[in-house]
């Protein structure tokens, strides 16, 4: 296993001179030895190119990178030792499941003893021991699947195993139980494991520091629970929650507004139904009530600091009567889990604490 360390910025052409002419802009960032992480953002933010410069399939245009303190830049993927897992099953059909496992440890001239020991203990991880004999081409794609996750972790000098959204291909009733394998697996042989994927719930689930990216830019590093409650970036309350972290002029409650803040953040999850008139709250208009079977949805509008409307959604519990469409209800958006921002970047205030 190793830490990786970047340093780099890349982009496909070759004289960049804006922000736009980037697949990656210029970072700094540490993967410790034997950390869980994903990288997480929509289609073209850059956490595949991230992933294929960590790997050695790209050489970045400007930078370095660092495996245990060694400049690997300009090394090959099999020079820096690491595990590649792709979108779809990399096996050979004609052999069988033990035979796959066993492939990247023969082509390392191990032992025969320790090879069959290693693929006894990877295929009993990954619930193929009854598999074994099996030719994966009979095999189905979840399960050709958990072949190509245990060739790339049957190593155990690898260091680093890299995954490229490999539970794409996978019904979603399978992703959990395999998900639940990846972390188990990753508690019992400490490796680092490096995920990518544009599914919050994977990504959350699966690693313990989470990566989020936006237009090339790694806008923030964290645990779920960071991540949630304490978005570093307005991208990042949008992007994580379900919905997303309402957002409206932090003029609209002025008097308990940070200096320099522009916008007030607050998940539908904190925004609660006050009373008339109490500090840090705002008067709405109900615009729709959703039954979402374990909570209530509600949708209202409030004047912006313009006039014009700002729609906030409430996660509002079953318990509770709810306000009907065309109410005039008071939401209270100021709170101890309000975060503020200017420029898009969160502001450190007494606020937030």
């Amino acid at each position: 296993m190793a830490r990786i360390d970047l340093d780099l910025a890349h982009s496909y052409r070759p004289h960049p001179r804006e922000d736009a002419d980037y697949a990656l802009l210029p970072l700094r960032m540490t993967f410790e030895d034997g950390g869980a992480y994903a990288l997480l953002g929509p289609s073209g933010c850059g956490k595949s190119t991230m992933l294929n410069i960590i790997s050695g399939l790209v050489q970045p245009s400007q930078g370095t990178v660092k495996y245990d303190g060694v400049d690997v830049t300009r090394r090959t993927p099999q020079e820096r030792n690491i595990a590649q897992v792709f979108q779809f099953p990399v096996i050979y059909d004609t052999m069988t499941v033990a035979e796959n496992l066993a492939f990247p440890l023969k082509n390392r001239g191990i032992e025969p003893g320790r090879i069959r020991a290693r693929v006894e203990r990877v295929a009993e991880m990954l619930e193929l021991t009854t598999q074994l004999n099996q030719r994966a081409a009979h095999l189905p794609a979840d399960a050709k699947q958990k072949i190509s996750l245990g060739r790339g972790l049957v190593r155990e000098d690898v260091s680093a195993v890299l995954f490229d959204e490999p539970l794409t291909v996978i019904d979603p009733h399978l992703k959990w139980q395999l998900r639940r394998k990846l972390k188990q697996i990753h508690h019992e042989l400490k490796l680092t494991l490096i995920y990518v994927t544009h599914d919050q719930v994977e990504a959350l689930t699966f690693a313990d520091q989470v990566v989020v990216m936006t237009r090339g830019r790694a806008v923030q590093m964290g645990s779920a629970e960071a991540l949630f409650e304490r978005p570093q970036h307005m991208f990042v309350g949008h992007f994580i929650g379900s919905p997303g972290m309402n957002f409206l002029p932090a003029a609209c409650c002025a008097a308990l507004a940070p200096p320099g803040a522009a916008t007030l953040g607050v998940r539908p999850e904190y925004l609660t139904l006050a009373t008339e008139g109490a500090s840090g709250a705002l008067p709405a208009l109900v615009a729709a009530v959703q039954d979402i079977g374990t909570y209530w949805l509600l949708q209202a509008q409030v004047s912006g600091a313009d006039g014009a409307a700002v729609v906030l959604r409430a996660r509002l519990p079953r318990e509770r009567t709810v306000p009907q469409s065309g109410q005039t209800v008071w939401l209270q958006v100021a709170g101890p889990h309000t975060c503020y921002y200017g420029a898009d970047e969160r502001l450190i205030a007494e606020v937030d604490a």
